[in-house]
């Protein structure tokens, strides 16, 4: 029963951790109000859950102690700074490039437009954009080597993953839910464009700063 309350003290403070690493603004934020904004709800949905599902790759390799390996080796922790930056920096520039927009499109003009993007390009877009993140690499690695317990049981750990993939996916969810909302988003619409190039350019910011964080090793 004692190890029971430990554990659940122990998820609780993670619990805490993940809330406001996940609410704040970032490439997974930028991407979801992107995809929703310009796609809707549904894709901007599917590209939440690639981002839920990215949380399971660093869940499995600080499991595995790989993150530290990550973090002992620069060369490695480099090269996935410049791939991060990289995509951060590709995705920013096609946002960046979002042209001006009339007045809503119907129904079937929406759907035609949704259709432009698979569901499954949404998730794979919504995944690399999390698995790539540098930053929750590092969230990762100080969790589970300062925070959890070393001789907490693996299959607790993969517990507390698991709660943190689902939450974060449903956390994104909700927000491409609630920006697609009908009387919110016709006022949005006309001013979506804007909001598009201001996602590039905090995509792109994010990558400028991957790269000056590679300058500093």
């Amino acid at each position: 029963m004692n190890q029971i309350a430990i554990y659940w003290d122990e998820f609780l403070l993670i619990a805490v951790l993940h809330f406001l690493a996940v609410a704040s603004p970032g490439p997974d934020f930028a991407v979801v109000t992107r995809y929703s904004i310009s796609f809707g709800g549904r894709i901007g949905r599917w590209v939440a859950v690639g981002i839920g599902t990215g949380i399971l790759l660093h869940i499995a390799y600080s499991v595995l102690g790989v993150a530290l390996l990550i973090h002992r080796y620069q060369w490695l922790y480099a090269t996935l700074l410049w791939v991060g930056a990289i995509y951060l920096g590709w995705l920013g520039w096609l946002a960046l490039q979002a042209k001006p927009r009339g007045a809503m499109p119907s129904t079937e003009e929406f759907t035609s437009r949704a259709s432009q993007v698979s569901a499954s390009k949404a998730f794979r877009v919504g995944f690399l954009t999390n698995g790539l993140n540098v930053k929750a690499t590092l969230f990762f690695l100080a969790l589970f080597s300062t925070v959890i317990d070393p001789a907490t049981p693996t299959l607790v750990k993969i517990g507390y993953g698991g709660y943190m993939a689902i939450a974060t996916g449903l956390w994104f969810m909700a927000l491409a839910t609630a920006i697609t909302w009908g009387p919110f988003y016709r006022k949005l619409w006309r001013y979506s464009h804007w909001l598009d190039r201001l996602m590039g350019l905090a995509l792109v910011l994010l990558s400028l700063k991957l790269i000056w964080d590679w300058w500093q090793l």
